[in-house]
């Protein structure tokens, strides 16, 4: 049986494109744009003009950097929103590479859960997604392979309540997008965007639409995370201080994998940003420990980065002279560290490196007055059941502390241990009895902030960066999250 650490690279799906060719050219133009388009922080960060000063000019100090006033409201709030009531929900699924070609399995295997129609300009891809679907016992599902921008096709249908996004990062804004504007529901992989201005846009999106859009972060499903989730909320850690969350995974072969991230776009963006490209994994469980958007916030960050040589001295090693991986300047920080402040002083610190070797780590850790948990290994000391500075078994709280979806399903299927399936029938649950989801679009801005805010404090030598406040003062009430009830009905 294979750990969840052990799957290579579980997160993202490749490029939907009809030929390797097209998607190089596709990935480098449309990555380059993104990166030429600045970000996208004009005015809301607070800390652009630090980044862009001439090299060797002093940083601005620290109580310098303010949170920039947030854009004026264009709808109603989605902060505890439910959503409708139905018995059956109806999906469309962009993206049928790697993740999304997996995730379509987890889909079919939720009671009450149709997948009516797909979408990856890769036919073959489309025909095995689509023969999974016909083999569970379903109706043949539409298909959308004319072309990158088929999705706005699929969005338009009349029959889908739900759109699943699992294509590369500089696809999702623009489908997430097309997905509200049509009135339909949307969860995203991470990142949901990589532009601080773009992040703004889907948030007033999801309030002026009244369809939510939500960062499908399964690692906020991990068995682990739950436990100490509930542990958090039981006041075990007594008052909390400091967390920490990281993706640290080892990726340097499937980069120069030329079939693996077709395009090769996970690669490319590694030539565009220094900073933390993938933070979601770490920072949404820590979020959801310190009830970040539910009575305290995120208010700034400081990020510092390592000199970008991995992937060149991987290269060197094993690429072969005059492939196309020789014509590109890599300037991602092989490792970033960042320290997030919150409103009420606590400390979150984030680690993104998938460009040096190490062993696979979200660190995950939590601390407080009364102790601290630490994972990878998981390990646990809190006051009054350890003493002696002796680490002790996180293993004995299961029983009082598991999550009742983990209780539920105990050997749940897919990968990543079990969390990925958890998410999907959580998420399909809520909107087959008509909740509030566990998580929504402020919480998606947030988790995705660090990738902009990182790179410009980076470029201006650690100075913090303003987090906007996504929620416009919602922040301040206390609602539930992630550490739901069981449903009665």
């Amino acid at each position: 049986m294979h750990d969840e650490h052990a799957i290579p690279n579980p997160d993202e799906s490749a490029t939907p494109d009809d030929s390797a060719d097209g998607a190089s050219r596709r990935a480098v133009l449309r990555t380059a744009g993104l990166a030429g388009a600045g970000l996208g922080l004009g005015a809301l960060t607070g800390g652009t003009a630090h980044a862009d000063a001439p090299q060797g000019a002093p940083a601005a100090p620290a109580e310098a950097v303010t949170a920039a006033d947030a854009p004026p409201r264009k709808g109603k709030t989605m902060v505890g929103v439910p959503f409708e009531r139905r018995s059956t929900v109806r999906v469309g699924i962009v993206g049928l590479g790697n993740r999304g070609g997996s995730m379509i399995d987890l889909f079919l295997a939720v009671p009450g859960v149709k997948v009516v129609a797909l979408c990856d300009p890769v036919k073959d891809k489309t025909a095995a997604a689509a023969k999974k679907v016909t083999d569970a016992g379903q109706p043949a599902p539409a298909t959308y392979t004319k072309g990158d921008h088929d999705f706005e096709n699929l969005c338009k249908r009349g029959d889908i309540d739900f759109v699943y996004v699992a294509t590369p990062w500089d696809w999702h804004f623009d489908m997430a997008k097309t997905a509200m504007l049509n009135g339909k529901h949307v969860g995203v992989e991470c990142p949901v965007s990589l532009q601080l201005d773009q992040l703004w846009e889907l948030v007033d999106l999801s309030e002026r639409t009244r369809r939510h859009c939500m960062q499908l972060e399964n690692c906020c499903y991990g068995k682990n995370e739950m436990r100490v989730l509930r542990m958090a909320h039981a006041g075990k850690f007594g008052d909390l201080l400091h967390g920490a969350g990281a993706y640290n995974h080892d990726l340097r072969g499937l980069m120069f994998d030329p079939d693996y991230y077709e395009g090769p776009w996970r690669r490319l963006w590694h030539t565009r940003l220094r900073g933390d490209l993938y933070p979601n994994h770490g920072f949404g469980p820590v979020s959801n420990y310190m009830d970040i958007n539910r009575g305290d916030r995120v208010t700034h960050i400081s990020s510092f980065g390592t000199p970008a040589l991995g992937l060149a001295e991987y290269r060197k090693a094993h690429m072969p002279a005059g492939d196309p991986s020789w014509k590109e300047t890599y300037i991602e920080s092989d490792r970033t560290i960042s320290l997030v402040q919150t409103a009420k002083g606590r400390v979150i610190r984030l680690e993104h490196d998938v460009s040096t070797p190490h062993p696979y780590s979200r660190i995950n850790s939590l601390g407080g007055t009364k102790g601290v948990f630490e994972d990878y290994p998981e390990r646990i000391y809190i006051e009054p059941d350890h003493t002696n500075d002796e680490w002790g078994d996180f293993g004995k709280y299961a029983e009082d502390f598991d999550h009742w979806l983990w209780k539920e399903h105990s050997n749940p299927p897919g990968g990543h241990g079990g969390m990925d399936y958890i998410m999907i029938f959580r998420l399909m649950q809520t909107m087959q009895l008509g909740l509030v989801p566990d998580f929504d679009v402020y919480d998606a801005a947030v988790w995705t902030s660090p990738v902009p805010l990182s790179h410009l404090s980076i470029k201006a030598k650690g100075a913090p960066q303003a987090i906007p406040d996504f929620t416009r003062g919602m922040w301040k009430k206390e609602r539930p999250g992630v550490d739901s009830e069981k449903p009665q009905g």
